[in-house]
């Protein structure tokens, strides 16, 4: 199940790929024929988002094809993790290339080509909608951030659509900065929000919508365990998850006991996704080598 998701993963950022990169060559076409400079700038953002997204594709795959070996012993589920921390950094810096071309135009509106602008408008809407729709469903940080680009690209098209048709009954060249400007801020926000998820799974955090606090309260609770410590709980990707912990138990359990109390953690955690579970198993009266070890450092 879960190789299926990550291959449908991998085709559907590979799709949105080539939806993208085709349309920013026609968009490029189309900008420099109706002399459109919106368009044209616009076209500069979908080429960079065109560059995101081969990165993403690249990442994804990497991601979903190698195991693990001697250097990267979780395997490689963070490469995919990385294609959306700098799909993230491309966003925001394309977002603000556009605030930094769409703000000067409040003091100083240019007049548009109004009707090349409802053509292009439309075709882009229904492009970059495909991929949305192609995308939207996606559960990894990569898709998610991808997703974005292309809700990016579909709102800023809308906002094109309603410009030119106003524009071609009344003469009001400012709306177009001012609608630029609304949905920039509005999708960088988002992207900023996906940006420090990207980054707190990359430092290690607990994944988001976890209780940790109960998590090792039911693991102390169980019969037979005296105290939990060294209880670490991060994700790999954003969907796997990894859980270590070291169980201190009585010196009265036998081996079937030991066998059970890790059958039962593993059930109450299975909810969790886990790509990997460690249970390490210390005696009342023995002393954790992670416990001297720490004591040695100190």
């Amino acid at each position: 199940m879960g190789h299926h998701h990550q291959h449908h993963s991998v085709k559907n950022i590979k799709t949105a790929f080539f939806l993208n990169f085709g349309f920013t060559i026609i968009e490029i076409i189309g900008g420099l024929l109706t002399n459109s400079m919106a368009i044209l700038s616009d076209a500069l953002h979908d080429l960079g988002d065109s560059l995101s997204l081969g990165i993403s594709w690249y990442l994804q795959k990497k991601s979903n094809n190698k195991g693990s070996n001697a250097t990267f012993s979780f395997g490689y589920k963070r490469f995919s993790l990385l294609g959306a921390l700098i799909n993230s950094i491309i966003l925001i810096g394309g977002s603000l290339f556009i605030l930094t071309q769409a703000v000067p135009r409040l003091l100083d509106p240019e007049p548009v080509q109004a009707s090349g602008m409802l053509v292009l408008a439309i075709l882009g809407i229904i492009v970059n909608g495909a991929a949305v729709l192609k995308l939207r469903s996606g559960k990894s940080m990569n898709e998610k951030v991808v997703t974005w680009h292309l809700l990016e690209d579909v709102l800023g098209w809308v906002a094109v659509l309603i410009v030119s048709i106003v524009l071609m009954f009344k003469n009001i060249p400012i709306l177009d900065p001012i609608l630029s400007i609304m949905i920039t801020v509005y999708v960088l926000i988002n992207v900023v929000k996906n940006l420090k998820k990207t980054v707190m799974i990359f430092l290690d955090a607990v994944p988001e919508g976890v209780d940790f606090q109960e998590i090792t309260n039911k693991i102390s609770a169980l019969p037979g365990i005296i105290s939990t410590h060294h209880t670490h709980l991060w994700s790999l990707d954003g969907e796997q998850h990894v859980l270590s912990t070291h169980i201190v138990v009585e010196e009265s359990l036998e081996k079937a006991e030991i066998i059970n109390l890790k059958k039962r953690i593993q059930e109450f955690v299975e909810e969790l996704n886990l790509e990997h579970l460690t249970i390490q198993v210390d005696y009342q009266d023995e002393n954790c080598l992670m416990e001297e070890s720490a004591s040695d450092d100190r």
